[in-house]
């Protein structure tokens, strides 16, 4: 087992006592290197033994370096291994909801462990292997973000297409056990997880202890594109706010009881339920962003933070256009309007739009596509610059590129304005707004 090294910095550690490029690296302090994790947990401590493979024959060198002093080996992949591909099937998942045809990255899968930890992705247990999951206990590697959706093992095989789905739910009793800190995602599909399963699986969680710091709870997605896959239905305003109840009443009870909820719906169903989204003190300490829990208020609070402090010496007088989906629509509105009353001057156009390319019922921004930017924005004046959210692109190469694979060089030339790119945050809008 070892490591093909890439690079050797140029001055590093490993570079002055004659590591090189091809060779490749074994161990440290005895501990047989496979991936990052390995790397990262051994590299911590300052005094190192490093074994290296080098033109077949093996090596040690002994090290002592600085607490963050970096070694210098640079690895071909980052993980210096594959990613692990998720091997479910399950009823609810988008990317199988994809149109065929598109760029291949746009169908991979990612359930791997290491990513959990390193990026905050989210994985099922389903393909963790016993020394994978004894070495996040052995390393302590916490949080941890696992997708749960059901605690109930039958149901779970049955949403997620995997006979090692119902028995995966042990690793999170033992990372529980072991002090493991957690995140949990629930993916809730109408009459199928929620209800009274809902109430089972939160019951579970419950006894888990505080090993468990949130769970976020999102309703499904559905696409056009759902041909022979599980006949599924939506939710409605009256289904979301029955799920929302739910959860609400145990969030409420955890407020009350641990001082945060714990327990939190996501930001689309609030929206599904037209019932205001909650203040900003609901969220606590908004664990949950990444998966649209409290984005829309965290937005809204740093636009307003933001224009405590406008610059109105360097305002620039400038006609602008937004883009954005039907679940972000009235929140902009709102904070455009907002603006005008202060700024009479602003001349912003904020526009609609529907997402044709995937349907109807998928409503954030991210996942509009150039297609439909450039169909109901062609006949338009756009003014200067149109603002778009950069959660609609993808970085390849050299190009930004939509879902649909137009880039926006594309765009511009086709609606013959210039694209500006606003970061997930409303100060970052306001600032692209005025100046």
């Amino acid at each position: 087992m070892s490591v093909l090294i890439g690079e050797v910095v140029s001055g590093s550690i490993c570079d002055k006592i004659g590591i090189c490029k091809g060779d490749s690296l074994i161990a440290i302090n005895n501990n047989y290197i496979a991936d990052v994790l390995d790397y990262e947990f051994y590299c911590s401590e300052e005094d190192l033994m490093i074994e290296i493979e080098k033109s077949g024959d093996k090596k040690q060198y002994s090290i002592e370096k600085e607490e963050d002093e970096s070694l210098g080996l640079i690895f071909d992949t980052y993980l210096m291994d594959k990613h692990k591909t998720c091997k479910n099937k399950c009823i609810f998942c988008f990317i199988d909801q994809m149109p065929k045809g598109r760029r291949e990255s746009l169908y991979f899968k990612d359930d791997d462990s290491r990513l959990s930890f390193l990026f905050g992705n989210y994985i099922t247990l389903t393909n963790l292997t016993e020394h994978e999951a004894d070495r996040i206990i052995k390393m302590k590697i916490s949080p941890i973000n696992i997708s749960i959706h059901t605690t109930n093992p039958e149901l779970r095989v049955k949403m997620m297409g995997n006979k090692n789905s119902g028995e995966s739910l042990k690793h999170v009793e033992n990372f529980v056990k072991a002090g493991i800190s957690i995140n949990c995602q629930l993916v809730l599909c109408p009459r199928i997880n929620d209800g009274l399963e809902l109430k089972k699986t939160i019951e579970t969680i419950l006894g888990y202890g505080e090993s468990v710091q949130s769970v976020a709870c999102v309703p499904i997605g559905i696409t056009k594109f759902r041909d022979n896959l599980h006949k599924m239905e939506i939710y409605d305003q009256q289904t979301a706010a029955e799920t929302i109840d739910i959860i609400e009443s145990y969030g409420n009870a955890s407020k009350k009881e641990r001082g945060f909820r714990k327990f939190y719906p996501s930001d689309e169903f609030f929206l599904i339920a037209k019932r205001k989204l909650p203040d900003y003190d609901y969220y606590d300490d908004f664990v949950q962003l990444s998966n649209g829990v409290g984005m829309i208020t965290m937005f809204e609070r740093e636009f307003f933070d933001g224009m405590e402090y406008i610059a109105e010496d360097n305002i620039i007088k400038q006609k602008i256009s937004i883009a954005t989906g039907y679940s972000a629509y009235e929140m902009i509105k709102g904070l455009i309007g907002h603006l005008s009353e202060k700024y009479i001057d602003i001349d912003c156009q904020l526009h609609r739009i529907t997402n044709n390319f995937f349907g109807e019922t998928i409503t954030v921004s991210g996942l509009l596509t150039a297609t439909d930017l450039i169909d109901q924005l062609k006949d338009k004046d756009l003014g200067e610059y149109l603002l778009l959210t950069e959660s609609m692109i993808k970085q390849d190469g050299d190009q930004r590129i939509f879902l649909d694979d137009i880039s926006v060089e594309q765009v511009e030339k086709i609606l013959n304005v210039k694209i500006k790119m606003v970061a997930n945050d409303g100060n970052n809008l306001l600032e692209n707004i005025l100046y």
